[in-house]
């Protein structure tokens, strides 16, 4: 499509949903989401999904589906019209409807991670290496679409993220990542997938290559582990420095044998990977 195709077919909302932009309040016609040049605390730039077009307050600029991309991706018409083109306007829905927490949502496709921003948001988190390990998910809730990077649990459950979500779709649970068929001694435990990443990515040589991994996705799963880590004779715990992560050490220390602290690898820091961010 060209300039004028793009401004008239393409949907202001999908594009500004296709960066994980979703509007902080809204109506029938239009909506008001943050600025997208600067931090704010108040949501100045008016969209108006009629028109098709944005209005920052702030500014006084005026945005058509093109510009937008300019602004959000610091770039010329040429490629932001190759972004827009590389957009799935339509896809398809190979699940049924579930309901989750009160709320309906519908997954679209998992497929792997090729999307502009989600490559980006892995590159921020220092983990772009480790992509194969996640996967991208197309997804509605109540209807509207959105897409970020997936992890399953145990139950079936998706731990959903991207620059602007975090959210579970679908039952809570831990999740275990077995390193090849046979019943490892020793067992890695993290607090949420991106720690499970960090360490996959600079994975350190005094772990044996004959361990199993385990993600709590949240440390109110620790008792949902419990089956699982009574099968090894180590743990090794990459847990939060917080007061949640701490307890947790505590209560698995209390609960088990041969239990390591590995969290002062990134002592000063909030967890492994906010250390390997920096």
């Amino acid at each position: 499509m060209n300039c004028e195709q793009i401004k008239q077919n393409v949907s202001i909302r999908t594009v500004m949903e296709s960066y994980g932009l979703n509007p902080v309040k809204e109506n029938k016609r239009t909506a008001f989401y943050f600025a997208l040049d600067r931090q704010e605390k108040t949501a100045s730039l008016s969209v108006d999904f009629i028109k098709n077009t944005a209005f920052d307050f702030g500014t006084g600029k005026t945005y058509d589906v093109i510009s937008i991309v300019q602004a959000i991706d610091k770039c010329n018409v040429s490629t932001a019209l190759e972004y827009l083109n590389k957009l799935d306007f339509s896809p398809k829905i190979d699940t049924v409807v579930e309901t989750n927490d009160g709320f309906s949502y519908a997954v679209l496709k998992t497929i792997d991670v090729e999307h502009p921003a989600l490559l980006e948001y892995l590159n921020s988190r220092g983990v772009l290496n480790c992509r194969s390990l996640v996967k991208e998910i197309h997804y509605t809730i109540e209807g509207k679409y959105y897409f970020a990077i997936a992890f399953f649990n145990n139950s079936g459950g998706i731990e959903v993220r991207n620059k602007y979500s975090k959210i579970c779709l679908g039952p809570k649970d831990v999740t275990l990542i077995k390193n090849g068929n046979r019943q490892n001694n020793e067992i890695a435990v993290f607090e949420g997938f991106f720690d499970y990443l960090s360490f996959k990515a600079v994975k350190n040589d005094k772990f044996s290559s004959d361990i199993d991994y385990m993600v709590f996705n949240s440390t109110s799963m620790l008792l949902a582990g419990d089956e699982i880590l009574k099968q090894y004779k180590k743990i090794s715990l990459f847990l939060d420095n917080d007061k949640a992560g701490k307890t947790a050490v505590e209560q698995i220390r209390n609960m088990y044998q041969n239990v390591e602290d590995c969290s002062w690898l990134y002592r000063n820091y909030k967890d492994l990977n906010q250390w390997l961010m920096k």
